[in-house]
């Protein structure tokens, strides 16, 4: 049958009426995001959640509940609500965990008996934005063709879906799994050191932007022994990425000279990517930590094929170092699903991308702030060294800038190819480059920006050819 907003409403005994969608596609590189209110509604809500529990429904191998996570959002309840409303109209049993980091939700999915997971957050975005991500049964990012699907049903465009309804769909509140998670990070590196904590006698800051990790990263890192400066440490759903956390560290390197700490980790609204700042108050970005742990990982036989996945935003001095110990970088495109697939593909265990985004399938699913942050303080312990002196013993960076052009209209913003005036003006840069840097001109799937990022042997190349990029994109696509 065709599956269409009539069939909504015979099967939730409702009528919403169309709901008005872009022509542009709903699903971005992390799900559905967008300014609550204008694209993300409570109606929409509910259509997605009555689509995706059918979808769900019908690619599981048994029955079985979807899992709800939020972040600190004022719109995050409403929004998780409106799509328990959905999933339950379609015969499905909810569990909602309430304030969850993102890798948690993934976390718990897969080792339960749920069918899917669903986190409601706009990740490090501004606290007026919200995002609804998906998680199939194995816990890893929903595959694009079911997310397909599910937008397909949305615009009425979804065949051979049956939508009968056997029996009545269940909320239940469950906060009391995200322990199950935090315990679950934890247990590894309590086995590498058998009885003793791992942490002892390290002094760490962390700031939790007012997210999802408020109350279950400190006690994380407590449980493991470590000393525990805390900032933005409780769940503010109107300062939520605001001047703090990972895209924001200039208080958090503040705070960890002014402690003397060790360290600091700056995490994001829903936890599931974290940047690090050394005892001198130096950002530790994606890339040296990837290859801190890669080169940690390399080191004990478990780095199968010493590879490693970035993205094309990794930089070229990492990926020239780690070349030098034997290793490859491999690069996918933004977004941590494409890390993953490619991770799948190659059976890699270890990647990532430069803003934080940290994937350790030896550990985990997806990527996790919470567990990239403890397993590099434990490496930290284990070499008896500094942050600091890891990182200058690793490699040098290719200056690299990286500009955001806001570019409000959707269509033109993802069809940027289309601009000729743009394709020359990078082709001209490349040429004058040639190896000795690169350009990469791409529209964010997060936010309603264009990304021009120019990397090069010296800063003078890198700042010239970037202002031109820039010009040219706010000239010719921005409003």
């Amino acid at each position: 049958m065709l599956a269409d907003s009539n069939g909504f409403s015979q099967a939730t005994g409702l009528n919403w009426g169309s709901l008005p969608l872009p022509d542009a596609p709903l699903f971005g590189t992390d799900g559905i995001r967008g300014k609550v209110g204008e694209l993300l509604t409570a109606p929409l809500a509910l259509q997605v959640g009555f689509w995706a529990g059918h979808v769900l429904r019908s690619v599981a191998a048994a029955s079985g509940p979807v899992i709800i996570g939020q972040d600190s959002r004022n719109s995050s309840s409403m929004l998780a609500m409106a799509l328990s409303a959905g999933l339950t109209a379609a015969g499905l049993e909810v569990w909602n965990l309430g304030l969850c980091p993102t890798p948690g939700v993934a976390h718990l999915t897969r080792a339960s008996v749920a069918i899917g997971g669903i986190m409601i957050s706009a990740s490090h975005n501004p606290p007026e934005d919200n995002g609804i991500k998906f998680f199939g049964a194995d816990g890893s990012k929903l595959s694009l063709a079911l997310q397909e699907q599910i937008e397909a049903a949305l615009r009425g465009k979804l065949r051979q879906i049956d939508l009968k309804v056997t029996r009545h769909g269940q909320h239940h509140y469950r906060p009391e799994l995200v322990q199950d998670y935090v315990a679950a990070v934890q247990e590894p590196l309590l086995a590498i050191k058998g009885r003793a904590l791992p942490l002892n006698g390290l002094r760490v800051v962390l700031d939790l932007a007012w997210g999802a990790a408020a109350h279950v990263a400190p006690a994380a890192f407590q449980a493991l022994g470590a000393e525990v400066i805390c900032l933005h440490d409780y769940p503010d759903g109107d300062r939520i990425n605001v001047n703090c956390g990972s895209t924001h560290l200039a208080l958090l390197k503040s705070a960890v000279k002014a402690h003397q700490a060790d360290l600091g980790f700056g995490f994001d609204g829903d936890a599931d990517r974290v940047l690090a700042v050394d005892n001198q108050g130096r950002v530790v970005d994606g890339d040296y930590i990837l290859y801190l742990w890669g080169k940690h990982l390399q080191q004990r036989g478990q780095l199968p094929g010493n590879v490693i996945v970035a993205t094309v935003m990794s930089n070229l001095g990492f990926e020239r170092a780690w070349e030098e110990l034997g290793g490859r970088l491999i690069r996918a495109a933004v977004g941590d699903q494409y890390v993953h697939a490619e991770m799948v593909k190659l059976g890699a265990v270890l990647g990532g991308e430069q803003s934080g985004h940290i994937l350790c399938r030896h550990f985990g699913v997806t990527g996790d702030g919470l567990m990239t942050a403890l397993h590099l303080s434990t490496l930290i312990q284990d070499s008896g060294q500094s942050l600091a002196a890891l990182v200058d013993q690793s490699f040098q960076t290719y200056p690299q800038l990286l500009r955001n052009v806001r570019v409000e209209n959707r269509d033109r913003r993802l069809n940027w190819q289309d601009c000729e005036p743009l394709k020359q003006a990078i082709a001209a840069a490349e040429a004058a480059m040639g190896n000795q840097g690169r350009v990469l001109v791409r529209a964010s799937g997060t936010e309603p920006v264009i990304r021009v990022m120019v990397e090069a042997a010296t800063e003078e190349m890198v700042i010239d050819w970037t202002n031109q990029l820039v010009a040219m994109v706010e000239q010719y696509l921005a409003d």
